[in-house]
């Protein structure tokens, strides 16, 4: 498929440009053991990521990636800054871009893209990863899943994006890992391509009919520069 008169890329973070799940996984067990409780394997872990940093840690005080509706609330306000101390001092230990996301973003943005992130991780931590990264400089707008009253799923931050870059929504195309992503971009009658890579709970990404599937991230190149 060919993507036409598109302006804008929108992107998501985690599970699209980075593999972030190990130090989000150390933060989290690093939590979890000063809570007295069960620590968890990265895989484990790994299938929580995707709807912000209090629902990661519901799931993981839960031990399963549906929430414990009996869940303790003060529990949940006792963990998140323990979660986010420990997350902060360890953004990028083991977080690195997935294969070819330099080059493909450097290609995209020689052939006239403006280039974005729409994530749901906390605002405070996308500007420090992308600067460690050496990513930062390709992107000129970035939104965090607490920079608005919604987040993905929602299509509130698409929106917010392509007002802010003065870009109609059918001039931009979304890409994700997760079926947020791809929900998101439905939602506004934005075009997405979904990548079969990430974050996605272990479901394909095809079921939610993202106008492209692709199984490598260079793949995106061939249906947007032409």
């Amino acid at each position: 498929m060919k993507f036409l008169n598109k302006k804008a890329i929108l992107f998501d973070l985690d599970g699209t440009l980075i593999n972030s799940s190990p130090d989000l996984a150390l933060a989290i067990n690093h939590m979890l053991t000063k809570l007295g409780r069960e620590t968890f394997s990265t895989d484990t872990i790994h299938y929580w990521v995707g709807n912000g940093a209090e629902m990661l840690v519901k799931r993981a005080l839960s031990g399963q990636r549906e929430v414990d509706p009996a869940l303790d609330q003060h529990l949940v306000q006792e963990a998140l800054p323990i979660f986010f101390e420990s997350y902060s001092q360890n953004l990028v230990r083991d977080t690195y871009p997935y294969p070819h996301v330099p080059s493909t973003l450097q290609a995209l943005r020689q052939h006239g893209y403006r280039l974005a992130i729409v994530t749901n991780k906390p605002s405070r931590f996308v500007q420090p990863i992308l600067q460690a990264l050496e990513l930062d400089s390709y992107f000129e707008y970035h939104l965090g899943g607490d920079s608005l009253l919604e987040k993905k799923p929602n299509p509130l931050p698409l929106l917010h994006i392509c007002q802010e870059l003065g870009i109609e929504v059918k001039e931009s195309v979304m890409v994700g890992d997760s079926r947020n992503d791809i929900l998101a971009a439905k939602a506004c009658e934005m075009q997405s391509i979904g990548l079969t890579y990430g974050y996605n709970y272990g479901e394909d990404i095809a079921t939610y009919h993202p106008e492209m599937v692709v199984d490598h991230f260079e793949d995106i190149l061939s249906s947007l520069i032409h």
